[in-house]
């Protein structure tokens, strides 16, 4: 067992410092999640289980680390209904408690399905986490005592329990915010009955990892993802690293449009690590209009931190001119079917919308967020992955 643990920990360690190499940087309050499960628990053996088992309830709080590794604390609580009390006799009789063992420890989950296959930017449908975990086990036992004196057991009872089991997940929705779960597991009393034995003045050795001293549970769980920093409520994959030379050729790029269609408005593209130029502004009779791009990685609708600035301006602008409104038109580059593009423009759209909406408290009827499929504002493809917002401010 302790061969098993440390090959588990090893894995977990290496795999950890594997999946933070493509990871945007995260704040400590991001990637928490709360759980609330319930099911049925079952002693190992001597038991039918579906004949005999007793309920089970009970919560997780989670702080997930890397896509790979999670760590978080656990509360569970067994529903008193059944006899236990057999030959071998451990875990007690119905008692007169509604509830009569605790379990309350924390634990560490390892996403196999990210460990093995990768992570894509985004949780997928279906994952599969092992799980361990250690913690402090009360049996309450008093009231049946006080009515039953040929029992040994004559008290409540603290002991410290270790945790293995699996748990299948099913991520939901088209921000991954909820994971619907079922949950095995195997549960050991780690102490055994040792003050029992000593009581009843029995001699023969108690095993730790013994299955009359475990049981199985079999829960079903629902987790909400709590809200990132990042505009999503999962870990984001950072951006392409932009070189010199694409940066130079980004400038050329800019400046040749310029030259050849001066009467088009041109925005900057802004890329990480370049220092940011004001919008632009173009203003007529009737009002005044201004615009800013916010660049998408390929495939991905997930605002970087390079961009959050130009998401950013656009909150300000809109908060220091309440008369302002804002259109964010969404684009992808020619690459994939016509479908994923005319999804994947909407998406980036949505995304803009949804930071200056959740972050900067923006009124969702000033915003008009449409996705236009493929753009071709450049003619480098990958520059056209954007979302071009334009304000539009009457003058007053």
């Amino acid at each position: 067992m302790k061969k098993i643990i440390l090959t588990l920990a090893l894995v977990m360690g290496f795999v950890a410092a594997q999946a933070q190499v493509t990871l945007q940087g995260s704040k400590f309050t991001d990637n928490w999640s709360i759980t609330v499960k319930g099911g049925a628990v079952m002693p190992f053996q001597h038991y039918a289980f579906w004949q005999n088992a007793r309920g089970i309830f009970g919560a997780e709080i989670r702080k997930q680390i890397t896509p790979v590794l999670g760590v978080g604390v656990e509360g569970e609580w067994t529903i008193n209904t059944t006899s236990w009390n057999k030959e071998v006799a451990y875990w007690g009789p119905k008692s007169l408690n509604v509830i009569d063992h605790q379990f309350v420890g924390a634990f560490a989950a390892l996403n196999l399905t990210n460990a093995f296959m990768g992570y894509k930017g985004t949780p997928r449908t279906f994952e599969l986490e092992g799980v361990l975990g250690a913690g402090w086990l009360h049996a309450y036992h008093q009231n049946e005592a006080l009515r039953n004196e040929t029992w040994h057991g004559c008290c409540d009872d603290n002991s410290w329990y270790t945790k293995a089991g699996l748990n299948f997940n099913w991520n939901l929705g088209a921000e991954k915010a909820w994971t619907v779960s079922l949950k095995p597991s195997v549960l050991w009393d780690m102490n055994g009955d040792v003050d029992r034995l000593v009581r009843a003045e029995q001699t023969h050795p108690v095993s730790r990892f013994n299955a009359n001293h475990a049981v199985v549970e079999l829960q079903a769980g629902v987790t909400y993802h709590f809200g990132n920093s990042n505009g999503t409520h999962h870990f984001a994959l950072c951006d392409k690293k932009y070189t010199q030379a694409d940066i130079d050729a980004l400038n050329a790029e800019i400046n040749d449009l310029r030259n050849r269609k001066p009467e088009v408005k041109v925005v900057e593209k802004v890329v990480e690590k370049v220092v940011e130029k004001p919008v632009e502004k173009v203003v007529s009779k009737t009002g005044e209009s201004l615009e800013t791009n916010v660049f998408f990685a390929q495939g991905k609708s997930v605002i970087t931190n390079a961009q959050m600035p130009n998401v950013e301006r656009v909150a300000t602008f809109l908060k220091n001119h309440k008369d302002a409104t804002v259109e964010i038109r969404g684009y992808a580059s020619p690459e994939g079917s016509k479908e994923i593009n005319e999804r994947l423009a909407k998406a980036r759209a949505e995304a803009v919308k949804s930071m200056l909406v959740k972050k900067y408290k923006v009124n969702a009827n000033r915003i008009d967020a449409q996705g236009l499929g493929v753009g071709d504002m450049f003619s480098e493809p990958e520059w056209n992955r954007v979302s071009v917002c334009t304000i539009l401010s009457q003058n007053k």
